[in-house]
């Protein structure tokens, strides 16, 4: 079954505005990704807005019948292949319960909110 990784395009890291031409963080944060390729059961989405933007480049992490994780910081410089091997680990899971120690360590410092799966 597919996962989804949600990557906000908007977000700035705290910077003010992109200067002429210049991407935002999470446009690029979108782009490194996208180059990288998604590990099977993955699929990267952009996303205009998660409702983080003071705490900088932001994803998350969405399944059918999964726990939903939104993780901040994320630097498109640094993190991209973090981001995906810990997509990667989460599409594993049945219930998106990644343990602990499974997890990047960006995804264990990182992590904003967890929401529990929707019911049907």
């Amino acid at each position: 079954m597919t996962v989804t990784l949600h990557v906000c395009t908007t977000c700035r890291m705290g910077l003010p505005t992109a200067g002429d031409g210049e991407m935002r963080p999470g446009a690029r944060l979108l782009a490194a990704l996208e180059a990288a390729g998604a590990p099977d059961g993955v699929r990267i989405v952009p996303t205009e807005c998660l409702s983080a933007c003071d705490h900088g480049c932001n994803i998350a992490l969405s399944g059918p019948g999964r726990w939903s994780y939104v993780y901040r910081g994320m630097d498109p410089d640094l993190h991209v292949d973090d981001i995906l091997a810990g997509a990667a680990a989460y599409a594993a899971t049945a219930d998106g319960l990644v343990p602990w120690r499974d997890r990047p360590v960006i995804f264990r410092k990182q992590s904003l909110a967890r929401i529990p799966p929707m019911e049907s």
